[in-house]
């Protein structure tokens, strides 16, 4: 199933390499709304009343900081507390060389009536060199101030276009003598709409914009609103050298298009990496229009405004490919109906880590009870995931180490059992990791692909008779890789095996690589065949960035699982239990969690 896509990362991620967070699979800016992360904390007894509001912004006239091309700007979004301090609600996406953007990442905010809901917004230029981190791991303090603006939320959704243009100025409250661009923010009411349409979008006879080789097409889709501006809601990859493209499908929600009969823009730029996008044509076309295409399958010229104010029809057409509606269903619709996370985990037992006998290791066992980065990973992941599991039996290995028969192995029992690697409860990791370093001497190198392996057989076991079964496993590390590819291939194969993969890294290592197999770069990882995963199954969180305070470890560690489900679910059609669904939705719809 086709997804909508952001921009994410710099170069032709910038305009829609990096897919977005499966529809109402959470993530986004990396403190948005996140049914997970709400399931978490119900079960604390952690409730509330609000209504989820979803932020759209764009600025304009923005500051030039950069010397040979345009700023790069990003904006973040915080909520400023009782005693003045911010906390980050999220950020958009970075778009490359553009003073005047218009942002698709969407920033969530429970708006609560009763409460003065004051927000700030900056917006910073990110340097070129920070183009491939992502972008919830960019430090701010790094890239340059491009202006502030506040209000109150309940500025913006008592407007009637609930609309609000503020002038951006310095971080001193004043905006001085030079004019620092405005920031406009829109705001709409989250919907639990179950009902999307995918569409697939190809088109022909494009105009060449590009002088020595063919145009790079891609699409942006726009919708128009009550005060006759355009919100953009999502838009295509890039197709490179084609004239004749077809994209990947995209999913637009209820929530996004509003009704079949409202206007929609779909713009056709060729993609230039300054920045400047050339516009080959655009069309406006409703959902509707759009299905017509398709039944006729007949194809929308497109059109292109004229210096003068006329337009211009030109030889280019849009065609609708493909247009499936579908009822779709939340991450909570599963795990409420019956689904089950089940938990796996493997340790790193290289001797990168130190000698577990010294303070300085990152395995010491400290007397004192203070626990090592290991344990902590254990504990806090372990605490978030193992209510999804209802025995709270873990398989849990061990990799990279010197066993009792003195071979080095990368994928052992960690409770020393010859007969099964299953312990019991979190308690049961904690005790089994205790011991393993007792009897097991740390070796080398560091190797995932036994790992991957041994969990993608149990993930793939119980496929033909037991569907309600997602398996998560956790590999904690503080290493370089020596099996890269090998890892690549693993998990390529495994992408089509109800599995995701958290990879913990302790310590203060290079994690370069960690990232690859994240694969948050809109690039899906390639196997040595040049077989490419059906999906991106991996996440990777630094302990230093969660015990930094840069991001909560529940948010950090469910930002992408519940996407990473749903699309598992959604490509097997697979549909919750029918019976808790209806419950499950009227529960959580229209208030509260």
């Amino acid at each position: 199933m086709g997804c909508c896509f952001s921009d994410v990362r710099g170069g032709q991620q910038a305009v829609g390499g990096g897919a977005q967070s499966m529809i109402d699979g959470g993530g986004g800016g990396g403190a948005g709304h996140n049914d997970a992360v709400d399931f978490f904390f119900r079960t604390k007894g952690l409730t509330a009343l609000f209504t989820q509001i979803e932020l759209s912004l764009s600025a304009s006239k923005l500051c030039d900081r950069d010397i040979i091309s345009k700023s790069d700007p990003i904006a973040v979004v915080y909520a400023k507390k009782r005693d003045g301090t911010l906390a980050e609600l999220g950020r958009t996406e970075v778009i490359m060389n553009n003073l005047d953007p218009a942002w698709i990442e969407k920033i969530n905010i429970a708006y609560q009536f009763e409460i003065v809901q004051l927000l700030i917004f900056h917006v910073y230029d990110v340097d070129t060199k920070f183009d491939n981190i992502p972008v919830k791991m960019l430090k701010l303090k790094d890239q340059e101030f491009l202006g502030e603006a506040g209000c109150v939320l309940s500025e913006i959704v008592t407007k009637q276009s609930r609309t609000l243009t503020l002038n951006l100025h310095n971080k001193n409250g004043h905006g001085g003598l030079k004019d620092l661009g405005t920031l406009t923010v829109h705001a709409e009411e989250t919907v639990a709409s179950r009902n999307v349409v995918e569409i697939t979008f190809r088109c022909s006879h494009l105009e060449n914009k590009d002088l020595f080789s063919l145009s790079d097409p891609f699409l942006r889709i726009s919708r128009i609103i009550e005060s006759e501006g355009s919100v953009p809601i999502c838009k295509t990859e890039v197709v490179n050298n084609n004239l004749n493209p077809m994209w990947l499908p995209l999913c637009l929600t209820m929530q996004q298009f509003v009704s079949k009969d409202n206007p929609l823009v779909i713009e056709c730029f060729d993609f230039n990496s300054s920045g400047n996008h050339v516009l080959i044509g655009k069309v406006q076309k409703s959902v509707a229009d759009l299905e017509k295409l398709h039944k006729d399958k007949i194809g929308a010229n497109f059109i292109l405004p004229s210096h003068r104010g006329h337009e211009k029809v030109m030889k280019g057409q849009l065609f609708v490919e493909g247009f499936v509606e579908k009822k779709i269903f939340s991450f909570l619709d599963y795990i409420s109906s019956g689904f089950e996370l089940n938990f796996m985990v493997a340790v790193d037992f290289t001797a990168s880590n130190g000698n577990p006998r010294s303070p300085n290791s990152l395995h010491y066992l400290d007397p004192s009870g203070r626990l090592n980065a290991y344990q902590q990973a254990i504990m806090e992941v372990g605490e978030v995931i193992q209510f999804y599991d209802s025995d709270k039996r873990f398989p849990a290995w061990g990799f990279g180490g010197k066993t009792h028969d003195g071979s080095v192995s990368h994928c052992f029992h960690l409770n020393g059992s010859a007969s099964g690697s299953e312990v019991e409860g979190v308690e049961g990791i904690m005790a089994a990791y205790a011991s393993a370093l007792h009897n097991v001497a740390l070796a080398g190198p560091t190797l995932f692909g036994q790992v991957i392996n041994k969990a993608a057989e149990i993930a793939g076991h119980p496929v033909t008779y037991n569907s309600s079964k997602y398996f998560i496993l956790l590999i904690i590390t503080d290493g370089i890789l020596t099996d890269l590819q090998e890892s690549k291939d693993a998990l390529v194969r495994a992408s089509d095996l109800p599995l995701s993969i958290l990879i913990v890294g302790v310590g203060g290592a290079d994690f370069q690589q960690m990232e690859i197999l994240d694969a948050d770069n809109g690039h899906r990882l390639e196997s040595s065949t040049g077989k490419l995963a059906a999906r991106d199954i991996v996440q990777f969180v630094p302990m230093r960035e969660v015990h930094g305070g840069q991001i909560s470890i529940v948010q950090a560690l469910l930002e992408e699982l519940p996407g990473q489900f749903l699309t598992y679910m959604r490509s097997r059609d697979i549909k919750p239990r029918a019976d808790n669904v209806a419950q499950t939705s009227a529960q959580r719809h229209p208030y509260g969690v």
